[in-house]
């Protein structure tokens, strides 16, 4: 069950009263969502680890085409994450609901990959998938945040993180297993990332709470344009589409470093596992720091912390493994410090009864955002070679990490309170 309400009676006399010895307790609801997205992530880790390299390598995918595939796999997601978040919340929270269809449809989409041969088509299962991911994040992240107090939310959502990452991990290890027992094997990658993906559903229906909060401890409905005008979501979700325009997605960057490094194909797998270990070993303590210092601050650290990896990239272009290293630490931290956060930041700053459609509002921006730099990357690396395309990366980050802090240092008074300050009802 969701963390009891002081507007609710009923819950608030059920539920155990908080001593020193659970103080620093996790949910059960947030673990039970932690090994979903595990497992969930060792499927479709797999399926991202090759995928690049699949495109560029055995089809033949110009740096271009690769840049719409890559922004149809990180932006089309945007379309149905305000969806998700608007039926999560009706009905007295449907959020366990939305969630299982989204993860569902993602799953149907990895035996689909092996009926498709061509770019198009591809396209579009990356786009169903997405479409999935997009339909579950904002129900899913709802119900970590009503699981956990709002002081402990940077916390809980480290924890959630960390466990996803070790998915993350191990998705890419199989992958480069696979790899190296079938050299070229991208189909058997595929065939086993099919039978991975069911089991994160199957967890999902019989471990998670279904229920969110009773309908009577809700207050008044507020309606999507209502929910902009409170100043801390409007200007968190203005600055996560700001910051998601300029961040260069993982599989470009990968790219970059596989060039750089002169990789096998085979061994391509492997550089997502650097900033997997990385935000797996800062999830947990970067989002309990977040808590105290600040989650605005420590989510535009964690920009900074990207924009230094780029510059390391574009200075030293023929670093080797040093190089690498480096960077791969500075994008798990970059994740460590804001994956989390944001949706930290996002909860605190709607009411609890459209926590999913404020979710949703904030992921929709960012993942927008990272649609439209996947094609610009795309297009820029095209006409002007990789080189060209991180520089203005670089620049266009810096700009918006600079922006970033202004948006964020106007948002003024407690965000948590957002229930109290929030516009009357229509």
């Amino acid at each position: 069950m969701y963390l009891a309400d002081s507007r609710n009676p009923a819950a608030s006399a059920a539920a155990p009263a908080p001593g020193p010895g659970r103080s620093a307790r996790i949910a059960p609801t947030v673990l039970a969502l932690g090994t979903v997205s595990l497992i969930t992530d060792v499927s479709s880790e797999m399926v991202t680890a090759v995928l690049p390299i699949y495109l560029v390598a055995a089809l033949g995918v110009s740096p271009l085409g690769f840049g719409v595939l890559d922004g149809v796999f990180n932006g089309a997601s945007a379309t149905l994450r305000l969806l998700g978040g608007l039926l999560g919340d009706r009905g007295g929270g449907r959020h366990k609901a939305v969630a299982a269809a989204g993860y569902g449809l993602s799953a149907l989409c990895r035996p689909a990959l092996l009926l498709v041969r061509t770019a198009p088509l591809i396209g579009l299962v990356l786009a169903a998938d997405r479409l999935g991911k997009g339909l579950r994040t904002a129900p899913r992240d709802a119900m970590i945040s009503l699981a956990t107090p709002p002081e402990r939310r940077g916390r809980a959502f480290g924890v959630h993180r960390a466990m996803d990452t070790v998915g993350a991990l191990s998705g890419p290890l199989l992958a480069f297993l696979v790899l190296r027992t079938a050299p070229g094997g991208y189909r058997a990658v595929f065939t086993v990332s099919s039978y991975v993906a069911p089991l994160g559903v199957l967890v999902l229906v019989l471990l998670v709470p279904g229920r969110g909060p009773a309908p009577q401890a809700r207050g008044p409905r507020l309606r999507l344009g209502a929910l902009l005008r409170l100043p801390a979501l409007r200007r968190t979700t203005a600055c996560a589409a700001l910051l998601g325009l300029a961040t260069v997605s993982d599989s470009f960057l990968y790219l970059l470093l596989q060039g750089r490094l002169h990789l096998p194909a085979g061994w391509f797998p492997l550089l997502p596992l650097g900033t997997a270990a990385v935000y797996l070993l800062l999830a947990v303590p970067l989002g309990a720091l977040a808590d105290r210092i600040g989650r605005r601050r420590a989510f535009v650290f964690g920009h900074a912390a990207l924009l230094t990896g780029y510059g390391l990239l574009l200075a030293r272009p023929g670093g080797g493994l040093p190089l690498a290293a480096a960077v791969l630490l500075l994008h798990g931290l970059f994740y460590a410090a804001t994956d989390g956060t944001l949706a930290a930041v996002a909860a605190g700053a709607v009411p609890e009864e459209r926590r999913g459609a404020g979710l949703a509002l904030v992921g929709t921006g960012q993942a927008a955002g990272r649609f439209l730099c996947s094609l610009a990357v795309g297009a820029l690396w095209t006409r002007w070679g990789d080189t060209t395309a991180l520089a203005v990366m670089v620049a266009v980050l810096a700009v918006a990490v600079t922006g970033a802090v202004r948006l964020l240092g106007r948002v003024t008074g407690d965000p948590e309170r957002a229930t109290a300050d929030r516009p009357a009802p229509h």
